[in-house]
């Protein structure tokens, strides 16, 4: 799990950007200027980020690219499992995990623990969660074409911290109106 403060985020990703690389060359796929520029940026944090947000980032460094361009580099990098998309934020993140080729025959079965107060997700791969999925859609017939769970909270470094989510309400028994 991710933490704040004894993380080696440089290693992180280093190692992220070399996975990508050395799969790319293994695969004979494409990781163009754009594609790795996107990807670089994306692994500077371990937060969601969106298309839009990707696009200033390079704007303050460079010539703004087109958001096509993003968004078709984005289709790359999430259809090679490099990046995941977080549906709940629609934003991207980049995979810390190295699920191997992608393939139309084993998608991987991921979680996302979502912290409200940071902003940091935490992916995870849980077999006992792929099994669990495994065997309650082969009992009903049903064909999973992607299974992704957000789950979202406070991190344990934000926990401990004493932060909270912005839009965290009070428990109702904090209300003095409450019977």
């Amino acid at each position: 799990m991710l933490d704040h403060h004894d993380h080696d985020h440089q290693k992180c990703h280093d190692d992220a950007l070399r996975r990508a690389e050395a799969r790319c060359q293994a695969e004979g796929l494409r990781l163009t200027a754009q594609r790795r520029q996107v990807l670089d940026i994306m692994l500077e944090s371990h937060a969601p980020i969106t298309a839009y947000e990707i696009i200033d980032r390079i704007a303050a460094v460079a010539r703004r690219p087109s958001p096509i361009s993003v968004y078709r580099a984005l289709d790359f990098l999430v259809a090679n499992h490099f990046v995941h998309r977080i549906e709940s934020r629609n934003a991207f993140l980049a995979c810390s995990h190295d699920h191997g080729p992608a393939s139309a025959d084993r998608e991987p079965v991921l979680m996302f623990l979502l912290c409200e107060a940071c902003g940091a997700a935490i992916e995870a791969e849980p077999p006992a969660l792929t099994s669990l999925i495994s065997d309650v859609s082969a009992a009903a017939g049903f064909t999973v074409t992607s299974s992704v769970l957000e789950i979202r909270g406070l991190c344990a470094s934000c926990r401990t911290a004493g932060r909270h989510a912005p839009h965290a309400t009070p428990h109702a028994d904090d209300h003095e109106d409450h019977p």
